[in-house]
């Protein structure tokens, strides 16, 4: 009877690490690769974020300049021998903007808004100081739930914005309906 003995006379047993090896290959140059391409995505947005910069300063720069020349033109237009020129120059522009608030359209924004039994007694627009357009208002109506429901569609609608009723009337012998006074911003498409 024989014995089979098995002998590796090799110093280190072998072992099939080919495969691994070419995998370990391609994973580095896959590494290495995207590593460049990392490295040329921060050096281009390095640059890019240069030229924003430059950009921005020279824009600011530039508002500067148009800063310091505002400020020149309003030290002439404020004094003295001015005055009477600025005054009666803002009293034109603003009829100017006032007169250019189209009445019929805003009377057809306000139909699409109003109730059926709401009248709207007087209207008053005015321009404040941001050039923003409020509506003066009084409305009537035989109770107050028609107003209330008027009062939210503003709110609602696109063309108005925040409402606040000022006060509010009981009827009398002259005028047998709720008036209420309102204000509501308005922006008018044009």
């Amino acid at each position: 009877m024989r014995l089979k003995i098995p002998i590796n006379l090799a110093t280190e047993p072998f072992q099939r690490t080919r495969p691994v090896l070419a995998a370990s290959a391609g994973i580095a140059v896959l590494l290495t690769g995207l590593l460049v391409l990392l490295i040329s995505l921060s050096v281009m947005e390095t640059g890019q974020a240069a030229e924003t910069r430059k950009a921005i300063n020279e824009l600011e720069a530039r508002l500067r300049t148009l800063a310091a020349e505002q400020a020149k033109l309003e030290a002439v237009l404020r004094k003295p021998e001015n005055a009477a020129v600025l005054e009666r120059s803002l009293f034109l522009n603003n009829l100017i903007y006032a007169k250019g608030i189209s009445w019929t359209r805003l009377f057809d924004d306000l139909e699409k808004i109003m109730p059926h039994n709401v009248r709207l007694i007087s209207i008053r627009p005015q321009v404040n100081s941001e050039n923003q357009i409020s509506l003066e208002m009084v409305v009537g109506a035989e109770s107050s739930e028609p107003v209330i429901r008027m009062l939210a569609q503003l709110e609602r609608a696109p063309e108005f914005g925040a409402t606040l009723i000022h006060n509010f009337m009981p009827p009398s012998q002259n005028e047998p309906l709720l008036r209420y006074r309102v204000s509501v911003n308005y922006s008018q498409k044009l």
